[in-house]
């Protein structure tokens, strides 16, 4: 502090200030430069603005609270200046924590804690992926420009006449590249580092004897590259090896590779051996992609599809426990001495996303409503990133009033279709559209733009570093073994308890049915029924050239408990999706028969963000338009049903409440459906989490006092007479009567409860299974199809029985009752006494005791 009397006098506090801002390298001046009061006013007034380090790197002006100011600045008077003061206003002093208001002004209130992990800075270098110590990495930072082709690239129209090329092996070819230590099933994941594998890179593709050896020169040892080994067996023939996914022996589909040395005349054939998929998109047209380096630089042409006499057909040759699939193609190059890469689809790096994340960082404009945070680490440290959209709210209850949409890619490395829609979606979203302007007025938008950096980066198709696939493992209890997952669920968790998410949405690849599709989860809610199938409807319309409805699943397979759209609908979330994107193309209105390029996929971002101001209309006419028309879908599928089974039923009235699940099949075009389980070396860790937990919910039984042990006593006593009373003679005909209340109430539980069901004469064609319509929270009712020829059969004439299955539970003469069944027929899953919905008129009511 400063003693404003004209004489500097020395001061402990001054000097402990002094001291302690200086060790923390706020105060960089040395001590006699302080200023003193006279200094201090004329700085302010002859330079009010100072700048501040702001975020990334950035400068910013920051200006003095007009209050301070006059505190600070009262004319011909002593005044102290507060340390604070101090640190606002000297140009010395640094600080990133001050916030600035929008006028410039300094807020006295700091800035939201820093992330516990460092990001990147618009002024410093990417963070550079970090690899397992097994793998060796090359030096060389690849690049691909982004390019649309001018014309439709069509799928190729088999002829017939390809050639099936048998398969060599290393007997009678030659090892012209080949990875060493490659770790498979049975190691497993222990560190990781920035570069891979220490020590010297060695070269593996084989040395050119001279200028004439025109042996291609193979690579993959950079990020998303996958090759194991490659064989030439002719002139212009190799055979090549995928790397399964790290720690597992299967999963493989990505490829992606490089190749040097070229001739330009040349028919060149390639033959990927070790495909275990039986069924491909390059059996109806599907081609492979190649970038060629020099059309890149010189004419700025990027990733193509190119490739002929392409065939996929089972290898005879494996070793009898699992069969391999092959993968056949002609290329021709179109340069001599070329780089060229071949790929299953359009690459997206990790270092892809970092910069394009770097780039919003450093918009100033897009800056203010993304918040970049990071999520959590991977198994090898790389970071999770997650994004917060919404733009800044003006009141508290304005904000708690935004609904949530969480979006997230890439927990399958090898689908890189789910980073192209991502990329898409956050282009549209940060742009200043004004649509995107009042998405981000209405909604809190959470992405998780890559779930699964480390196999992304390592080059695995399907399974992160653990060896697992992720998206089957979204319940799982070992944060640190699958920390992705993890707290992508807790981050989803917590927000459930904020606000109301509107729509889950998790980006996939799909490698055997073309076009875009969802997969979603059948409500359990009759008050919103088909409503799951009304965002998918509305995405149909908004892109019809490239998004199937008609493809789209509902069906919740008890394989698929594990994945995220299953989990998140088990929380809650109503509308949870996985989208499902070809590796192919479209078979689809104006872009039929043609491959999709990133142009298309990231035109899918913008419908989704176009179809989410439809859904979320407060006009409900489009909504209601939808589910119309989803109900008349439903009601042809039916009688599509019936009529495959050689029946021909009016189900007018009742055809609503037929179980959604026996009208679908399931989901296909997953090779991970069945989860592989833990891995041996998790199995006791899982144990003794799940030991942890149940040892914490274990409570002792608390001590009871003498009172608590008579009034025990005494009710023990009562029930003990209570069930010798029931037990006399007298009331034996009443128990055989009881005997047979089960049967009657299983009869009961097929029986409808729903108004419409009553007012239909044509009723007894259909059983009915579920509970009352009037209830908005009961699961939707099942129904079981009955044949018009088992009607009667079915029925059955039983005495003394009159059910009224009313929602208010009480019996209206003016209705029709519902025939009862045959004893043997239904098979309930729910018990009768949980019911309660059927009342009996001739027997005599039954009496509940109760106890204190």
């Amino acid at each position: 502090l400063f003693c404003l009397t004209g004489i500097s006098l020395p001061d402990p506090y001054e000097d402990f200030m002094y001291h302690h801002l200086q060790y923390y390298g706020y105060f960089k001046a040395q001590k006699g430069s302080l200023p003193n009061s006279a200094t201090h006013q004329h700085v302010w007034k002859n330079n009010p603005r100072y700048l501040l380090s702001g975020s990334f790197g950035e400068r910013e002006d920051v200006l003095p609270d007009p209050l301070q100011k006059e505190k600070l600045l009262k004319p011909c008077t002593p005044s102290i200046l507060s340390a604070d003061s101090l640190m606002l206003s000297s140009p010395l002093l640094k600080s990133r924590q001050l916030l600035n208001d929008e006028f410039g002004k300094v807020n006295p209130c700091l800035r939201e804690p820093r992330d516990l992990f460092s990001f990147f800075s618009s002024g410093g270098p990417l963070q550079p992926p970090r690899w397992p110590v097994e793998c060796e990495v090359i030096k060389e930072n690849l690049h691909h420009i982004e390019w649309v082709p001018p014309q439709p690239e069509y799928f190729y129209q088999p002829t017939g006449n390809e050639k099936l090329p048998e398969i060599v092996g290393e007997e009678k070819g030659t090892v012209v590249y080949q990875l060493d230590s490659v770790p498979t099933e049975g190691s497993y994941f222990t560190s990781s580092r920035v570069g891979g594998k220490r020590g010297i890179i060695r070269e593996l593709a084989v040395a050119l004897q001279g200028p004439e050896d025109n042996t291609l020169l193979f690579e993959s040892r950079f990020e998303s590259g996958n090759l194991q080994k490659a064989i030439r067996v002719d002139t212009y023939e190799y055979e090549l090896t995928l790397r399964t996914d790290l720690y597992t022996n299967k999963h493989t589909q990505w490829f992606y590779f490089r190749v040097q040395n070229t001739r330009k005349d040349a028919t060149y054939r390639f033959t990927i051996v070790n495909l275990l998929k039986p069924k491909s998109l390059y059996t109806t047209g599907m081609k492979p992609l190649m970038y060629s380096q020099l059309d890149a630089d010189t004419h700025n042409i990027g990733w193509r599809r190119e490739g002929n006499e392409i065939r996929y057909y089972k290898n005879n040759t494996g070793d009898g426990q699992q069969p391999f699939y092959c993968l056949t193609w002609t290329i021709q190059f179109p340069h001599d001495q070329d780089t060229c890469f071949f790929a299953h689809f359009y690459p997206y790096t990790y270092t892809d996303l970092q910069c394009y994340l770097l780039s919003v960082a450093s918009n100033p404009v897009q800056s203010q409503f993304c918040k970049l945070r990071t999520l959590c680490r991977s198994l090898a440290g790389n970071t999770v990133y997650l994004l917060t959209i919404t733009n800044p709210s003006r009141t508290p209850q304005e904000a708690a009033a935004k609904k949530a949409v969480v979006l997230s890619a890439r927990v399958h490395p090898g689908e890189s279709n789910g980073s192209w829609i991502m990329k898409g979606f956050l282009d549209f979203i940060l742009s200043n559209s004004p649509d995107a302007q009042l998405l981000r007025d209405i909604f809190v938008f959470k992405v998780v733009p890559m779930l699964n950096p480390d196999g992304v980066i390592v080059g695995n198709y399907r399974c992160s570093l653990a060896g697992r696939d992720l998206n089957r493992h979204y319940k799982t209890i070992l944060k640190e073994s699958f920390p992705c997952i993890w707290y992508t669920r807790n981050m989803i968790k917590r927000l459930l308890e904020e606000r109301e998410v509107v729509l889950y949405c998790d980006f996939h690849g799909h490698s055997r049915k073309n076009n875009i599709f969802l997969y979603g989860c059948n409500s359990n809610d009759r008050k919103y029924w088909l409503h799951e199938r009304v965002f998918p409807l509305m995405l149909s319309k908004n892109a019809p050239d490239k998004f199937s409805f008609h493809s789209c699943n509902f069906k919740v397979q008890k394989c698929k408990e594990g994945t995220g759209r299953v989990v998140m609908w088990r929380m809650g979330i109503l509308n949870s999706y996985t989208m499902e994107s070809t590796f192919g193309g479209s078979t689809l209105g104006n872009k039929r028969d043609t491959h999709f390029t990133t142009e298309d996929l990231k035109s899918l971002g913008y419908h989704v963000c176009d179809t989410l101001l439809d859904f979320c209309d407060p006009d409900r006419t489009k909504f209601m338009q939808c589910l119309a028309e989803l109900k008349e879908l439903l009601r042809e599928e039916i009688h599509k049903k019936f009529n495959e089974l050689g029946q021909d039923m009016d189900l007018e009235g009742s055809w609503s409440d037929i179980s959604l699940s026996d009208i679908e099949s399931s989901t296909s075009g997953s090779d991970s459906s069945l989860s592989d389980g833990l891995p041996v070396h998790l199995l006791n860790i899982a144990h003794e989490v799940n030991q942890k937990k149940m040892y914490k919910k274990r409570k002792k039984k608390p001590l009871q006092t003498r009172k608590q042990r008579n009034e025990q006593y005494q009710k023990n006593s009562l029930m003990r007479e209570l069930k010798l009373i029931d037990d006399v003679p007298e009331r034996a005909g009443f128990a055989s009567t009881l005997q047979k209340q089960p049967t009657f109430f299983r009869n009961s539980e097929n029986a409808s409860s729903s108004t419409m069901r009553n007012e239909n004469p044509r009723l007894n064609e259909v059983v009915l299974h579920g509970r009352d319509k009037g209830t908005s929270l009961d699961p939707p009712k099942m129904t079981s199809l009955i044949p018009t020829k088992s009607r009667e059969r079915m029925q059955t004439e039983k005495p003394g029985f009159t059910v009224s299955c009313s929602p208010k539970r009480s019996t209206n003469p003016s209705q029709e009752p519902v025939p009862d069944m045959k004893p043997n027929w239904s098979r309930n899953r729910y018990p009768a006494t949980k019911r309660g919905r059927a009342t009996m008129t001739l027997y005599p009511s039954l009496h509940i005791y109760t106890y204190p």
